[in-house]
């Protein structure tokens, strides 16, 4: 499912995050990896929405985890900025919730050592350029969004569609 997707705002950002939570399972590993502002947190709040949570999706920067209860489809989310995180030791550390085997995980900035949690993980980088109405409006501006599969659990998976 290697793909290049193409966004014009943080609404498509959201959409593509939610058509990707809508068939997310539990122990699904997901890696974000990008600039500040590149639309890291808003597609989690996409996958959030897809999942069927209803606590608010924030940027877990403060508390580096945060667990959402699972919603309409029954599966917790685990959300992770792993930006200030100096090895997987200090992730495993973290007093979580649930265990990761029965939620979805995404690991923000876990581009480093995220991936040792599973076999099995998508990698999303988020590219977005500077300037131009991106300081002036966070929600509007281009993103490019790259969907990298690892593992046997994508290995047969259809590309995301955005409705």
């Amino acid at each position: 499912m290697n793909r290049t997707y193409l966004l014009d705002s943080a609404t498509e950002t959201r959409a593509l995050g939610e058509a990707l939570g809508a068939i997310l399972a539990p122990a699904d590993l997901v890696i974000l990896t990008g600039d500040v502002g590149a639309g890291k947190t808003t597609f989690t709040q996409g996958i959030g929405a897809g999942l069927g949570i209803t606590s608010a999706v924030v940027s877990p920067t403060f508390i580096i985890a945060r667990t959402h209860a699972a919603g309409s489809r029954g599966i917790p989310l685990v959300h992770v900025d792993a930006y200030r995180l100096g090895s997987l030791q200090e992730l495993d550390h973290l007093d979580l919730d649930t265990a990761l085997e029965d939620a979805v995980t995404v690991v923000e900035w876990g581009g480093d050592f995220a991936e040792v949690l599973g076999p099995d993980s998508l990698h999303i980088s988020f590219e977005r350029p500077r300037g131009g109405d991106v300081s002036h409006d966070p929600d509007k501006g281009a993103r490019t969004v790259r969907i990298e599969t690892r593992g046997l659990r994508w290995k047969d998976c259809e590309p995301i569609h955005v409705t």
